[in-house]
């Protein structure tokens, strides 16, 4: 069963997500600092993906945004410092939708803790992740 790791590329924080095609699904892991390359490459060892995707930040239009590079030069760097393949995944509206499942889980109880500023960098990449693995079919 391959397993895929995604990463929300940001220059405070980045966030981690893991998912498969057996199940279909992602989960959100953790956040860490941006460029914190040990907590990256710890993940990719403790988890031995197959392949790896990092969101790229688009504008609505879908046009490059100053973002677009630096997640651009994070995700050449994954694949170097890894050797796995990397894909980039359109990653517009995910933080929107982190905010969203977020809310939902405080609201229903499944989150009785209050929201951390790194809930969101990881639900992000959970979003990237799910739209990309079902973007596969």
């Amino acid at each position: 069963m391959p397993l895929y790791l995604a990463f929300d590329y940001g220059q405070r924080r980045t966030g981690a997500a893991i998912g498969d095609d057996v199940t279909g699904q992602a989960r959100a892991l953790a956040s860490f600092p941006g460029d914190d390359w040990a907590a990256v490459l710890k993940l990719v060892e403790q988890w031995r993906p197959a392949e790896l995707i990092v969101g790229l930040p688009l504008d609505r239009d879908g046009a490059e945004q100053s973002m677009s590079a630096a997640a651009r030069r994070f995700a050449a760097q994954l694949g170097q410092r890894t050797g796995l393949p990397v894909h980039l995944a359109d990653e517009r509206y995910s933080s929107l939708a982190a905010d969203e499942l977020l809310r939902e889980a405080r609201a229903s109880g499944r989150l009785t803790r209050r929201v951390r500023k790194g809930d969101r960098d990881a639900q992000a990449a959970r979003v990237i992740l799910q739209q990309w693995l079902e973007s596969r079919g």
